[in-house]
């Protein structure tokens, strides 16, 4: 396939080495020039642009990689989707649900992929873990228990990342997502939201700190927590059933080597019967999810990790903070 990738950090980055032997970058666009420039000088023949729409209208493209700061994300997307071009957005996908709506519309009419990077789903404990879930040994599923976060850097609060109206918000919608999306992933849709969002240590008018209480319209329940504040950098996820538990921690490189730890309940319960996998080395998850993209356009159907996915993440994350302003109003 031939991709243009709109946005050359460090996404963009990890975008062109998943690529397959026989992908090819056409094009790059990014407003540094420097940055385009540096990124298509590792790619074959491609072209470094600044304008990304000169990027996603080459007749020769045939999919794009959106990795752009959030305010882009929607923008670029639909603009590729209107294009005719199939797309791999970076998640959140859009700054808000309602940026997404027309985004899903065009795509729906135009008939094309597009997928969001989700990729925590394609780490191997968490396809180790589905693979487990539906072979029905978990038993029914009672609730979701999970923490993601890292302690930033110096100068953190003066990033992009810091500022709602480029990123939509803060850690909540950054890391948060993820735990969001992972957690629908393994109980469904969320009925009942409940979260707190806090600025704890960071200068900046973002959150640093997300706190979620969701539920299931079955009485599942997910607890999680995303923060900006943790000084060692920490992944979990534990999925608890009636008759098992399944607990991912680490998520390789400074998160800790990937685990999957599951625990099956005996007859006379007690300690219960441990089966560990462990999965050092090289993040494979950027690799896996560009087959299942290229695997959805060659079938001609959705993708694993959909619009409609971001959005119902996006809604929950919005739901949080419509609260929040609605409790500074009080």
């Amino acid at each position: 396939m031939r991709f243009a990738i709109v946005g050359c950090g460090l996404i963009g980055q990890k975008r062109l080495r998943s690529l397959r032997a026989d992908d090819q970058v056409v094009a790059v666009a990014d407003p540094v020039e420097a940055r385009a420039r540096a990124l298509a000088a590792q790619a074959r023949d491609a072209v470094a642009l600044t304008d990304w729409r000169q990027a996603i209208e080459r007749p020769d493209v045939d999919a794009v990689f959106v990795s752009t700061s959030n305010d882009a994300l929607a923008a670029v997307t639909l603009a590729a989707v209107e294009a005719g071009k199939h797309v791999l957005v970076e998640k959140p996908a859009a700054r808000n649900p309602e940026e997404l709506v027309p985004v899903i519309a065009a795509a729906d009419q135009r008939g094309v992929c597009v997928q969001v990077g989700f990729n925590h789903r394609y780490h191997p404990a968490f396809q180790q873990a589905r693979r487990l879930l539906e072979s029905g040994t978990l038993g029914p599923l009672m609730f979701i228990r999970a923490r993601y976060g890292h302690g930033g850097r110096p100068g953190y609060d003066k990033e992009w990342r810091a500022n709602p109206e480029i990123s939509g918000g803060g850690e909540l919608l950054d890391q948060g997502v993820h735990l969001i999306d992972l957690s629908r992933w393994f109980l469904g849709d969320f009925t009942d939201v409940q979260g707190h969002v806090a600025t704890f240590f960071w200068d900046m008018p973002a959150e640093d700190n997300g706190f979620l209480l969701l539920k299931t319209a079955a009485g599942q329940v997910a607890w999680l927590h995303a923060t900006w504040t943790e000084w060692k950098n920490t992944f979990s996820f534990e999925v608890f059933g009636r008759d098992a538990k399944l607990a991912i921690d680490g998520l390789g490189g400074s998160y800790g080597v990937e685990r999957l730890s599951y625990y099956k309940m005996k007859p006379a319960m007690g300690p219960p019967d441990t089966t560990i996998w462990e999965y050092p080395g090289e993040d494979n998850s950027w690799r896996l999810e560009l087959e299942e993209f290229v695997q959805a356009i060659a079938a001609k159907r959705s993708p694993l990790c959909t619009l409609r996915d971001a959005h119902a993440a996006l809604t929950v994350v919005h739901q949080v903070y419509a609260a929040a302003r609605q409790g500074r109003k009080g």
